[in-house]
Parts: structure tokens; C-alpha cells; sequence
């Protein structure tokens, strides 16, 4: 079912498309949540345009068919003015057809992804591979003088492409690939794969198994005793909802790198936190790795370019977008880059400890680096 706020006149129509129910039902709940905070605001302050802002919220239910049937019914029958949402890049997929390629309307996808979307009615506001990878992979090198790695992988779209980053950057940097595999997201025996591990050497471990089957590998990567013997596993899209997932011991050790923690400790971050967790107390926390600090980008940076435009025509709202800035934000500043439709961002690298992750490094601002409008 949406949710809708409703109001009298014309009203701002915000179409959210997030996996509520299913495998990704605990990222999904927080960027609902986030949404939910982010118009409740703007409508506390007048709305936009001196409009009300009407959310129109679906359950994309961690199946791509369905977030492309909610696309299509946000388009055709709600008429909303932007689309938010997407988790698995397979799902922004989905989302792109009804949404962009046949409903020619804007698009933002606030998740950590492979990059390389270069669609002029799309924006994204999570980080992209030069900003985990490029200075993830040779710090954590330099770090443990791990040289082998081994990936485990989901078979989508994602991992494939994030892969030939990761092999890219090792070699570069005098390591090797001495193991790459794809799974099926429920796949649930990685017996023989973990025996492959061993055998390998292999010293870090590049996951991008995700859920549901993430969690079947972890526990049986601990229990093969692999970070038991100096191994390290490294997740770029882990965060503090993902740890919940799971026994703290098996993913003692783990690197992340993402653009927020809810250790960053700069003002606006703790009253950030401290606004989402007195709206929605529990376990569904506001995190980087499920997407609610892009969410929460996206829709202030698309609230200064509607504010910037003074309309809701497309053309001029997507002008502004595209050098929109956010002076504070989850992490720190935030600014789209002209021309590249993704977002020049902080970024901090973290380790999982006694089931929190600390950030070990903090990696200041890195540009998307990603391909410039019209010219693809």
C-alpha cells in the first residue's frame, strides 16, 4: 500500500520505492523511515514552494518485478514529480524502465553501487567505486601487506562490475586474484567455496554476497576459522543495520567504507541520529551501507534545486540539481559534481568491533570521478 499524506490543492507528489518486506525488509524500513523524517520536515517549514509535500511510499518487497510494477503505478497513476529508491543495482534497474526509459521522469538512487550510470534523468547519492575501492584497496594493503584475494560474489550486476574494479586496483597495487565466484542472492552452501578459500592462500576476503545468502557465508567462513588464522574480510556495504544481522563474532575484524558511521562525530551527524532514533526507536537504524544517508542527500539536494528553480518543471529542477550542495549532512558536506550526476562526498573506512564498527581511518572528500553527461 503507498502512504500518503494528504493535503488540499496542488500538492508536491515524492514517490519512495523501498523493500519493506522480504530479504532487505531491515534496510528497506529505515529508508522508509528516513523518507518519512525528510518530508515531515519540509512540511514543518511551510513545505516547498509554499506547497505541501505528499509522500507516496511502496513496498518494492526485495523483488525487482515488483519495484517495477510500483514504478510504473507511481508514473501512471500518482503522477508523482521524482522518484526515490533502489537497493540491489538490479533493482534500480527495474526502476529505470517504468520510471525513466518510459515515463521520462527524474530518478534518484540513494545506494552505494558500481557506478557507471550515466542516464541524464538519473542522480545518485551514494558512493561509487573510486570512492570506496580506488582508496580503500591500497590503504588496507599498505596496512596488513595482504597481497591475495578471493571473491566471493553475488551474481547481478553489482558484484560483476565492482569486481573488475577490485582486480584492477589489487594488481595495480602488486597483489592477485586468486579466487572469483557468483552465487545466487539465497545461495546457502559455500562449503567447497571456503575449502577454495583455504587452499587459495587467500589472505582478504572481497565479499559481495549479499542478502539473504550473506549470512550463511559469513557463519561458515568463521567457522572454517579463517580471520582465526590472520585472515581479513572486507565488505564495502557493511554498516551498523547489516552487523544486526548477524553474530558479532563472525564478523569480528571486518572493513567497511562508506560515507557515514554513526560514530562520525561532527554536530549535525549526532543530531541527525538523535532526531531518527526519538522518531523511530529499535533496531532499524539510520546507516550508510541501507542507503539512508544517500536517501537523505537526495532528497535535500533535490529540495534546494526545486527550492533553486522555483518549479517543478523537470528541465530547470534537474539544472539545479546538478550543482546542488548540502552544507551539512550525514557524514559531513555533500555537493553533486557538475556535469557527472553523483555526489562528491566524504568517506571513512571502519572495522567491526564487539559488533560496532570504529572508523579507522577517516578518508576526507573524494570526488565520483564518473562519466560526464553526454558523452556517452
Amino acid at each position: 500500500m503507498a502512504e500518503s499524506t494528504s493535503s488540499v490543492g496542488r500538492s508536491i507528489k515524492v514517490g519512495v520505492i523501498a523493500d519493506q518486506t522480504g530479504p532487505l525488509s531491515f534496510v528497506g524500513l529505515a529508508n522508509a523511515n528516513v523518507a518519512r523524517m525528510v518530508v515531515g520536515d519540509i512540511n514543518a517549514k511551510g513545505g516547498l514552494l509554499g506547497r505541501q509535500v505528499d509522500l507516496y511510499l511502496e513496498d518494492s518487497a526485495t523483488m525487482d518485478a515488483v519495484a517495477a510494477a510500483k514504478a510504473t503505478k507511481l508514473v501512471e497513476q500518482d503522477h508523482v514529480d521524482v522518484i526515490f529508491g533502489g537497493i540491489y543495482s538490479s533493482t534500480r534497474q527495474a526502476i529505470k524502465g517504468p520510471a525513466v526509459a518510459k515515463g521520462k521522469k527524474l530518478y534518484i538512487y540513494p545506494e552505494q553501487y558500481e557506478g557507471q550510470e550515466c542516464d541524464p534523468l538519473i542522480f545518485c547519492t551514494g558512493p561509487v567505486p573510486a570512492q570506496q575501492v580506488d582508496p580503500f584497496i591500497p590503504w588496507l594493503m599498505q596496512q596488513t601487506g595482504a597481497k591475495k584475494f578471493y571473491l566471493p560474489s553475488a551474481d547481478y550486476i553489482w558484484p560483476h562490475t565492482m569486481n573488475k574494479k577490485v582486480r584492477q586496483v589489487v594488481t595495480a597495487n602488486g597483489g592477485a586474484i586468486v579466487g572469483e565466484e557468483y552465487f545466487p542472492l539465497d545461495h546457502t552452501d559455500y562449503s567447497k567455496t571456503i575449502g577454495q578459500i583455504t587452499s587459495s592462500g587467500a589472505e582478504v576476503i572481497f565479499n559481495t554476497i549479499v542478502p539473504p545468502g550473506v549470512t550463511s557465508f559469513l557463519e561458515q567462513l568463521y567457522n572454517a576459522g579463517f580471520t582465526k588464522r590472520g585472515g581479513h574480510i572486507v565488505c564495502t556495504y557493511f554498516d551498523e543495520n547489516f552487523l544486526n544481522m548477524v553474530p558479532a563474532a563472525h564478523v569480528e575484524g571486518l572493513y567497511s567504507c562508506l560515507d557515514y558511521y554513526q560514530t562520525v562525530s561532527d554536530p549535525f551527524s549526532k543530531r541527525l541520529i538523535n532526531q531518527y532514533d526519538t522518531l523511530y526507536p529499535g533496531t532499524v537504524k539510520f546507516t550508510a551501507g541501507s542507503a539512508c544517508s544517500g536517501l537523505y542527500r537526495g532528497l535535500r539536494l533535490w529540495e534546494a534545486a526545486v527550492t533553486e528553480a522555483g518549479s517543478l518543471e523537470q528541465e530547470a529542477v534537474i539544472k539545479a540539481l546538478d550543482h546542488a550542495k548540502l552544507a551539512e549532512g550525514p557524514g559531513g558536506s555533500a555537493e553533486m559534481v557538475p556535469g557527472q550526476h553523483h555526489v562528491r562526498m566524504n568517506m571513512y573506512i571502519a572495522q567491526a568491533k564487539n559488533g560496532n564498527f570504529e572508523i579507522v581511518k577517516s578518508l576526507g572528500i573524494i570526488d565520483p570521478r564518473e562519466c560526464m553527461q553526454g558523452t556517452r
